[in-house]
């Protein structure tokens, strides 16, 4: 019942609204505006440095996605005025989501950092999620199964941590190969998060 196909232009909206929730952008803001734009910032930052964009579709209906930067392939989504609006709002983050971001995105750079002591990656996989809306089972691991089918043998990682469905990833064969706790400024209150790294190699 799900079709994995490219991702069609039309479908960047939705898939930016996924942002929201999948990335939990809604923790550090709650201005709609703010979170609009903001989630635009995120999905053009993220379509702008992926060489993979797969899509989701039942029944024509766009469901889910999946992005991914692979070592030595074409960043086929790359343009020039996506590269000037992310600059441009890229600021953005200090500004509306306080200190709370900047701690996760540490984290992840020293996680990163402390992988790349013992494996060599070939690519991450920078963005997965699916409608929450959607009644269809598996899109998730549907778009995880297109992507592994055109990238076998390959070393991959993503990020994710303990307030997302992380079990979803260790289901599919992905090893927890590095954790960071962190607290996270969320209204003046410091909340705990775990920031982790997962990893695979795709057979």
């Amino acid at each position: 019942m799900v079709e994995i196909r490219e991702i069609q232009k039309q479908d960047y909206k939705k898939a930016q609204k996924f942002a929201i929730q999948g990335m939990h952008l809604n923790w550090y803001m709650d201005n709609e505006t703010i979170l609009s734009l903001y989630s635009k910032y995120f999905w053009h930052m993220e379509l702008n440095r992926a060489t993979k964009a797969y899509g989701a579709y039942v029944n024509d209906c766009f469901v889910g996605v999946l992005l991914a930067d692979m070592k030595g392939e074409k960043k086929r989504y790359h343009s020039f005025w996506r590269t000037i609006f992310v600059k441009a709002f890229d600021i953005m983050q200090n500004i509306v989501a306080g200190e709370g971001v900047g701690a996760y995105d540490t984290a992840n750079k020293e996680m990163f950092a402390s992988f790349r002591k013992k494996q060599e990656p070939d690519g991450e996989i920078v963005f997965l999620a699916a409608d929450p809306g959607c009644k269809v089972k598996g899109v998730g691991t549907a778009l995880l199964s297109a992507f592994e089918a055109e990238e076998t043998g390959k070393l991959v990682y993503l990020y994710t941590d303990n307030a997302c469905t992380y079990q979803f990833y260790e289901h599919r064969g992905f090893t927890k190969s590095e954790a960071k706790d962190v607290a996270i400024d969320l209204n003046g209150k410091k909340v705990p998060l775990q920031c982790l790294l997962y990893s695979k190699t795709i057979h």
